[in-house]
């Protein structure tokens, strides 16, 4: 066990945050804390490491556990440079390097020949010290930090870039690289995905996923959660509840725990709905007083059952447009942008087309210059070169992730209501609501209002537009898992055209119809969500190293016509080998996907045998025989899978 929190609680004067909540870390664990906005997730984590007192509970840990904990947005400050900074994680073992660089110059001194005792001494210790040092990894030192900044987003920066000079997110994502290169016991990370594009984040997963301590994490990145934790705990109602699995788990675990308890709940109202009954009709009769009283007696001794509580108030609204845009909604062709003349531009030929309905997302590393190509779209700034030419009837509403189109001077109510001043108090009081601002919420300052808050102000603008095209720009940041649901399925029921920005990848998957990738040269596209284009990409990258091969096998048969006798043999050897890598290649492949079948029928035999099992399927004859009839298919496919599989596994 690395840390153990027991029944912490903390009040911010009547105000309860934090009720007895209790969580656990065993080593090399990955945990997700997860519960909407305001839970007291962040506060939970600052208490675990330290930076906040709390008012009871215990917290215990090992004295010899060492705690890494990185604060939402906590940029890195510092005045050195981001290799200075990178080094000084290993201070030990520079000191380390330094005392064997010197003992080695105190060996090779001529004086030492005369005494021999002390030329014996420095040998013991530079010999001690250079096992210390190889065992902690001085030789992988500078190895390790060139690795963990390439992943992190740093491999184009000049070592000596001084932090200062970094921006905000930058900062961010050095922290977090800190932080790994410290490599402790237990890392305790607040929102890490935050300001990291798709690439930084799939490396920072299969990072995560090899680290050797324990891990606890805070993030609304579903995705993410499901890639990487194994156990939940979720803050809720100021109390923790652990679930075993990862984020789709902890869902269906939820889910049919809530459908447990509520007919255990119905079942005992039933029941005393019955023996209240049989009081009433019978403690007035002679002959069967004693035997309502005793039922009477039963009732009061009864351990009544709270009826389970559902789930949290969700935010409620829809997208709908005023009217209905023509066919074509948007032409791109050839958009370039450069911030200055003659600079070089940040993207060039980037062309692309929404029709009526799309759902376009626009995706790209970081700094590629996607929310500058939106810019080019609302007409906030010009494009260096190309056009961008809109249809008929488009009315346009956007979403900035910066929230930059809110006033931080104005309450939530005149937020709203400076934009749409026909509208009377009440309806945007009843629409506020729709989106959890109630009561006095409304007239708090946006300047004072959270990353989640503002966020949901936004989208309360954005939904009175009436928009036919939407244009969101990290539409899912600072948004909690369960509004982003929400989000989603206003999203899913809008009847308009939509092109996002998001590295929400669960997001992708779920909402994208076309992937728009931007790059230096242009927009490639794709057809279907985040998968399909990784799908896609993994098979063109295969097709081009084959092409690859290919074209230097050519080039090897052209070298062995040409060649003498006693190099042919060579030559032919070596294309031998190299189809013999690729037939290799290829039964791997068949393999895994193979696998892949076999697991994915398991898990639907597995349910299948399951819902056999109920007495609603069976007690059905007919419902019992289409399920014999599935159960029978998918065992009939498992076993012609088994086969191949067994055929190529035994080459």
């Amino acid at each position: 066990m690395l840390l153990q929190a027991t029944g912490i609680t903390k009040s911010y004067g009547i105000q309860n945050i934090l009720d007895g909540i209790s969580l656990m870390v065993n080593e090399k664990e990955r945990v997700g804390l997860v519960g909407v906005n305001g839970a007291g997730k962040s506060t939970f984590l600052q208490i675990l490491a330290g930076e906040l007192s709390y008012d009871s509970g215990q917290i215990h840990k090992a004295k010899e556990t060492t705690i890494g904990y990185l604060a939402q947005n906590s940029g890195l400050q510092s005045d050195k440079t981001i290799q200075e900074e990178m080094l000084a994680v290993f201070a030990p073992l520079l000191e380390a390097e330094a005392e064997l660089r010197q003992l080695e110059t105190d060996i090779a001194d001529p004086a030492l020949a005369d005494d021999p005792k002390r030329y014996e001494e420095l040998l013991e210790r530079y010999a001690r010290r250079s096992d210390w040092f190889r065992d902690h990894g001085g030789y992988e030192m500078n190895t390790r930090i060139r690795s963990v900044l390439h992943g992190m987003g740093f491999g184009d920066f000049s070592p000596d870039t001084p932090i200062a000079t970094l921006s905000g997110g930058q900062k961010t994502r050095l922290a977090l690289a800190r932080i790994l290169l410290q490599a402790p016991d237990l890392l305790m990370l607040d929102e890490p995905t935050n300001h990291l594009d798709i690439e930084t984040l799939t490396w920072l997963e299969d990072y995560l996923r090899g680290y050797a301590g324990g891990i606890l994490v805070v993030s609304h990145d579903r995705y993410f959660l499901d890639r990487l934790v194994t156990t939940i705990v979720e803050i809720e109602r100021h109390q923790s509840r652990r679930y075993t699995g990862n984020y789709s788990r902890y869902m269906e675990l939820k889910a049919a725990e809530y459908e447990i308890r509520m007919k255990q709940y119905e079942k005992q109202q039933e029941e005393i709905s019955r023996m209240e009954d049989f009081v009433q009709r019978n403690i007035v009769r002679a002959s069967t007083t004693k035997r309502a009283q005793s039922r009477r007696k039963a009732l009061d001794k009864m351990e009544r059952i709270d009826k389970p509580l559902g789930d949290l108030k969700k935010a409620s609204f829809s997208f709908e447009p005023d009217f209905m845009s023509g066919k074509e909604v948007l032409q791109l062709r050839e958009v370039a942008v450069a911030f200055s003349e003659g600079a070089k531009p940040l993207f060039q030929k980037a062309s692309f087309e929404l029709r009526r309905g799309e759902t376009a997302a626009l995706i790209g590393p970081n700094g590629i210059g996607k929310s500058t190509l939106l810019q080019c779209l609302t007409g906030t700034r010009q494009p260096s070169a190309g056009t961008v030419n809109w249809g008929t009837k488009v009315k346009i509403a956007y979403y900035d992730q910066e929230q930059t189109r809110l006033n931080p001077n104005n309450t939530v109510l005149e937020e709203l209501w400076s934009e749409y001043p026909m509208l009377e108090e009440a309806r945007i009081r009843t629409i506020l609501g729709n989106f959890l601002f109630s009561g006095e919420d409304v007239l708090k300052k946006v300047a004072a209002l959270s990353g989640g808050e503002k966020a949901r102000v936004a989208l309360s603008k954005l939904m009175l537009r009436g928009a036919n095209m939407l244009i969101l720009d990290e539409p899912t940041n600072h948004l909690d898992l369960v509004s982003r649901e929400v989000l989603e399925a206003a999203l899913m029921d809008f009847e308009g055209t939509l092109l996002f920005i998001s590295h929400d990848r669960y997001f992708l998957n779920k909402m994208a119809e076309r992937v728009l990738e931007l790059h230096p040269d242009g927009i490639d596209q794709y057809l279907g969500n985040y998968d399909d284009y990784i799908a896609k990409k993994q098979e063109l990258e295969a097709i081009a190293a084959e092409e690859a091969e290919l074209a230097a096998a050519r080039l090897s048969r052209s070298a062995v016509s040409e060649a003498p006798a006693a190099e042919k043999g060579t030559a032919l050897s070596y294309e031998a080998d190299k189809q013999a890598k690729r037939e290799e290649r290829n039964r791997q492949r068949r393999i895994t996907e193979l696998e892949e079948k076999i697991s994915a029928l398991e898990e639907a035999i597995a349910d299948i045998e399951h819902e056999m099992t109920r007495p609603e399927v069976f007690q059905d004859y007919m419902a019992l025989q289409e399920h014999e009839g599935k159960l029978k298919d998918h065992k009939e496919q498992l076993t012609d899978l088994f086969s191949e599989w067994e055929i190529l596994a035994a080459e």
